[in-house]
Formats: C-alpha cells, structure tokens, sequence
C-alpha cells in the first residue's frame, strides 16, 4: 500500500518502522527540514518538507495515488484539514489524530459528513485501556477480540501466588478452567510457552478466554484483587478528564491533584462529582495528607514520564493495590517494568495500534483477512484475529497435525457464539475467528502460520 503520513512526530515516527517492515510505501511530509532529514537519512522512507494542508505539497508526496493518508500533526484543525484535502485530491482514506476534548463528541460528525475515515483521539483511547484496568484490577492489561466474546489479559505472577512453580499443562487438570497462556515475559525474555513450561515468580503472563473464565482463574490461583473503589489521579490533563468522567459513573470516588490553578477551575467546572486538588502531585506530603495510604488504585497522568514512574512506586511504597503510570518514551518502558510497577500505559503506542488495526482492516479487501491486531510483550508479539475463510489450508485439520511454524501459537477460536480453548483435537472451520499468538512472523493470512 502506499501510505502518506503528515507530521513525523511521536506518532508517524512510530508508524513509519512497523509499516516500512510489512513493505508499504511511505511518504512523510513534516514542516521541518531537519525531522525530514533525520528520518530519511535512518528509515527507507520517501521525505518531503512542507505543509501538509497544502494541495501542491500533498500533489508531490502522491496522494492523488495514496491508499491511506495519516495526519498526526500536534494541530487537530490542521489534520482535519490535511484528511480533507486529501480526500478531493483522490486519496482512498484517510486517518486524523483529533486530541482536543470540545470534538470529541463530534467524532461521528467528522467521519460521517467530512469523509474521514478514522478519527483517533489518543488521549480518549489512553482513557479507556486505563478504565478496563480500573475495572479489573487483578490486570496489567486489558485486550478484546471477538467483539468482546475473548479477552486477552496479563497479569503478573505473584510470589504468593499458586501458579509459582506449575507447569502450564497441569493448569486445566489443576483447576478446571478454560484458560490459555499464550505468552510469558520474564526479564527481557519473551516465551511462547510448551505445556513444560515452568511458571516463577514475576512473570508477566499473557491470557486468553472469556472474563468469566479469567475471572475464576485469578480467584483460584491467588492474584484476584478487590473491586477498586478509591482513585487518585496525579494530573489534569485531557486522559484525566476522560478518565475521571468514565469511572465517575461507575461510582468510585475520585480525586484529581492538579498543579495548574486555571486547569482546576476547569476541571471542577466541568466534573461535579470529582474532587479536585489544587498542588503538586509529586509532593509526598501532599500525597499523604490527601490520603494515598487509603487509596485503592493511583494514577501518575503528568507530562513528564520520569515523574510518573516516580509517583507510581511511591504509591506503591504506601501500599496502593493498583498503579498506573502514562509513559511515552519506549526506552523506559523495560525500567518501568523492572521495577515493579503494575501498569504503564502509553498513549502514543494505543494511537499507533489504533492505527495499524486500520490497516491490517483495509488489507482484507486486498487480500488478507486480520480482522483485529494488538501487540503485547513491550510490542515484542503480535496478537491477531482472523476470519477464516472457506479456502484456508488449515481447515478441518487437528491442530495436532497441523505443521506451524515456530514461536507461533493458536490462542483461542470461536465459532459463533462458542468459545474455544484449542487443544490437539480441535480443528478449524471456515467462518471461525482465530486468534494467533506470533513472536517473529509478520502475519497477513492465516495459512502464513503453516511451515
């Protein structure tokens, strides 16, 4: 496909690397000589300096030829108005980043009417990934496929926990639950585990099944937390403002402290049942005297991530049950995982997902038939979800049988509105989903499993 992306910033800088390595073309437009010059003389990308509103500009970079347009600039009026210009030039869709809290009501809006085809609002999304944790707190991460009939879900292996020392394949014998470990990280390594695989503590496990299931497994092995009734949130910026209105309504109380007097007068103006705290979040005193020791679930929501991997283990310290830190940067994402901490959270990652889930869905029409796309393990794995269809070279084979490909697994199939954990004797039909576990294969296809 031939992609164009406007503003090589956190965002496109982080879309070029995946899209370039599954052979689309890319063309970046950015304003600055200097960005446009980096990322060509590092990444095999096509680059153009210019704005990316204007039609010449669009014209050079090709986008009367492009499949897809992605405007990620910092300025939401300015992707709008890229995506539309876009759109009369002739390309086939087109993608804007749209942060600012007054349009998202009118998301709708700007697909429906102006003809956009993806509008992204990475703070909304940070948001929601956030509140699935919130809701289920015995989670590091929350995932669904689907349509919200399987989730995938890590959780960290407590010392305390009975899973210390098990074998994965005594687990279904142990328990009597349709669960499926599908990835482990421990460390820097990352495991699509055998049944012989041996659990220790401090493993990041990532599990498949429906929440009913995954719920009575975490009471069964010991790492079920209590429902989260407290919150406090460090930061007042636009994921708190989604965050606090979205867990306001399932009746938790909540307190955001917010070091910006104008951004408190807004806040309060705006959440009515929200307690809002006017000082520095990064204050032990004033963590302490708001009452962090009875908190259930804190949430680090600054700008700068060093202060929310900081504020996250200071909760933590206090005895906190559930913390979540926003951190941007990637290469502090193995820090922030070695030292403990419950759940990092970046918005730019959820933005670029987001994206690369589009299109994986635009590339059905051109052959392939992902339907969903998340990737797990510090982005190490990729999780997919397939239609199968009546022409794959998997179907009606046992598993068993089946000659895939190392470090990938089959997690999970459903077939209507059965869910099935896969064992050797299962098959594939056509019509089902299937999700699949993958650590070093780009997968467009189904049958690209197969050796």
């Amino acid at each position: 496909m031939r992609i164009v992306i406007v503003g090589d910033g956190k965002v496109g800088r982080a879309l070029i690397d995946p899209l370039s390595k599954e052979g689309h073309n890319i063309v970046v437009i950015d304003s600055s000589s200097r960005v446009i010059d980096e990322s060509v003389n590092s990444m095999d990308i096509i680059g153009i300096t210019g704005n990316g509103a204007n039609y010449n500009v669009q014209m050079e970079a090709g986008v009367d030829r492009a499949d897809l347009l992605i405007a990620a600039t910092s300025s939401d009026e300015l992707n709008i108005l890229c995506c539309l210009v876009a759109k009369k030039i002739g390309a086939r869709s087109t993608i804007a980043r749209v942060r600012n809290p007054d349009y998202s009501s009118q998301l709708s809006f700007l697909r429906d009417e102006l003809g956009l085809s993806l509008v992204i609002n990475p703070d909304l999304s940070a948001a929601n990934e956030m509140s699935r944790i919130l809701r289920f707190p015995s989670a590091l991460k929350v995932e669904t496929f689907s349509r919200g009939r399987t989730e995938l879900v890590e959780l960290r292996v407590v010392p305390e926990s009975k899973l210390v020392g098990t074998a994965l394949h005594e687990l279904e014998k142990k328990y009597q639950i349709k669960i499926l470990i599908c990835a482990v990280q421990r460390g820097d390594d990352v495991f699509i585990p055998s049944g012989d695989f041996i659990l220790r503590a401090g493993d990041r496990v990532h599990i498949t099944g429906d929440q009913s299931d995954i719920n009575e497994f975490v009471k069964a092995v010991g790492i079920s937390r209590e429902k989260i009734r407290n919150i406090m949130i460090i930061g007042g910026g636009r994921i708190a403002y989604y965050l606090a209105k979205m867990m306001a309504d399932t009746g938790a109380r909540i307190k955001i402290i917010e070091i910006d007097e104008k951004v408190c007068v807004r806040l309060s103006e705006s959440l009515k049942n929200v307690e809002i705290i006017c000082g520095d979040g990064s204050d032990h005193e004033l963590l302490v005297e708001e009452g962090i020791g009875d908190t259930d679930a804190v949430v680090a929501l600054t700008g700068i991530d060093e202060e929310n991997i900081l504020i996250a283990l200071y909760a933590n310290s206090k005895g906190v049950g559930k913390t979540i830190a926003k951190v941007n940067r990637t290469n502090l994402f193995a820090i922030a995982n070695n030292l403990g901490l419950d759940s990092v959270i970046s918005p730019k990652d959820i933005t670029v997902d987001y994206i690369l889930r589009y299109i994986r869905a635009m590339q059905n029409t051109m052959g392939s038939n992902v339907i969903t796309l998340y990737r797990i393990v510090d982005n190490k794995v990729e999780a997919l979800e397939f239609r199968v269809d009546d022409k794959s070279k998997c179907i009606g084979i046992p598993l068993k049988d089946l000659k895939i490909k190392q470090n990938i697994l089959i997690a999970s199939i459903t077939r209507g509105d059965r869910h099935i954990i896969p064992r050797g004797d299962d098959t594939i039909e056509a019509n089902d989903r299937v999700i699949v576990i993958s650590k070093s294969h780009r997968l467009r296809d189904l049958d690209d499993i197969l050796q």
